[in-house]
């Protein structure tokens, strides 16, 4: 177990707390000599690799997905006439 840091000191010395705990080390915060917390490296964890094709079937898209009547063209185009 690692030696504890007053409050006092890791108030103190915050910065310099987090520059060890970066580099992999553990720091114990005591009050009155009693381990109240701990300063642990964060480990992330690792990225789920994605699969290929895990939706096929899943997902489709309509065959006039991209199409616009001419009432909507008219809409988007701010007229009753869409651009030719």
């Amino acid at each position: 177990m690692p030696k504890p840091v007053n409050i006092l000191d890791a108030k103190t010395h915050f910065s310099k707390l987090l520059e060890r705990v970066a580099q992999g080390e553990e720091v114990v915060i005591a009050k009155a000599g009693k381990p109240v917390a701990r300063l642990i490296p964060e480990r992330s964890a690792p990225a789920a690799k994605g699969v290929p094709g895990i939706d096929k079937g899943q997902i489709w898209i309509a065959d006039d997905f991209d199409s616009l009547s001419e009432r909507e063209l008219g809409e988007w185009y701010g007229s009753g006439v869409s651009p030719k």
